[in-house]
C-alpha cells in the first residue's frame, strides 16, 4: 500500500526535516518519523516528504508518501511519536502518488513581530523587529517578485545543473496587532528562497535596502545584492498544494 500522511511539527529541537548519512535519525523529523514506521511495520520504511524544511523550521502541513504491506492507523503510529511531531491524517493513496514529484506548490508564512513587542513565549516562532517597518513599502516590494522569475540571486548553494527559475504566485502581507505575517504561495521555493525574500522586504521596509536593489539581485541573480536570510524560527510550511 501507497500511504499519504500530513505532517504537523515544531523544528526547533531537529536539524531540519531530511535524515542525515551516518547521523542519529533522532536529529531530523525524517529520521523520528521512519524509525517508528520501521519498527511497526517490520521493515526498514523511507518515507519521501514534499520538502525539505531547513533546522528550526517549522510544519502546519507537511506531506509525506511511503509504501508497506502492513496496515497502520493514525492512533498507532501518533502514540510512538514525540509530542513536537504529529501525523494530522494517514490514508491509503494511489499506487502512483509521491509527495514531492506530484506537489504542483507551497505555501509558506513567516511571523514578525513588530519593535516593542517582544514575547517571550514567541521566541522559537517569530522574528523580533528592532526597527520600525513600512509596510506600504513592504508590500511594494513584494510585487517585485511575482510571477516567473530566475530566483538565483535568492537562494543559497544553487546547483548548477538545476533550474533555480520559480513562479511565485502570491506574496501577502498581513498586519495584526503587534505582529506582521508574511504568506508566500509559489509553485516551488529553491534552498533558503523564503527566508532570503523575508530578509530582503525586512530590509526595504526598514530602509536598509532599496527598490531598485531588491530588483537589481533579482535581475542579477548575485546572492551578495539581495538581503540578508531570515533567522529559521518564523518559517511555517503551512500547506503541500497538488492537483
Amino acid at each position: 500500500m501507497n500511504y499519504r500522511m500530513v505532517i504537523q511539527y515544531d523544528g526547533s529541537r531537529y536539524k531540519g526535516w531530511q535524515r542525515q548519512k551516518g547521523k542519529d535519525k533522532k536529529d531530523t523529523i525524517q529520521g523520528r518519523i521512519e524509525q517508528v514506521l520501521t519498527k511497526q511495520c517490520g521493515r526498514e520504511i523511507e518515507i519521501q516528504g514534499a520538502g525539505r524544511t531547513d533546522a528550526g523550521v517549522h510544519a502546519k502541513g507537511q506531506v509525506a508518501s511511503f509504501f508497506t504491506d502492513q496496515t497502520l492507523t493514525l492512533e498507532e503510529v501518533n502514540y510512538y511519536l514525540p509530542e513536537d511531531i504529529r501525523i494530522l491524517s494517514l490514508r491509503e493513496a494511489g499506487p502512483r502518488f509521491h509527495a514531492r514529484l506530484n506537489a504542483r506548490g507551497k505555501v509558506y508564512e513567516y511571523r514578525l513581530l513588530k519593535k516593542g513587542h517582544y514575547n517571550v513565549f514567541l521566541r522559537r516562532y517569530a522574528w523580533q523587529m528592532k526597527e520600525d517597518l513600512d509596510l506600504d513599502l513592504m508590500r511594494e516590494a513584494s510585487q517585485i517578485f511575482l510571477g516567473s522569475h530566475d530566483f538565483a540571486g535568492y537562494c543559497t548553494r544553487a546547483s548548477k545543473k538545476k533550474s533555480t527559475v520559480r513562479r511565485v504566485e502570491d506574496i501577502q502581507v498581513i498586519e495584526s496587532e503587534g505582529e506582521i505575517l508574511l504568506r508566500f504561495r509559489g509553485n516551488g521555493f529553491l534552498y533558503n528562497m523564503v527566508r532570503i525574500l523575508t530578509g530582503t522586504l525586512v530590509d526595504v521596509a526598514s530602509g536598509k535596502m532599496s527598490l531598485d536593489q531588491a530588483r537589481e539581485a533579482l535581475e542579477e541573480g548575485e546572492r551578495s545584492l539581495a538581503g540578508d536570510t531570515a533567522p529559521a524560527q518564523g518559517l511555517t510550511l503551512v500547506e503541500v498544494l497538488y492537483d
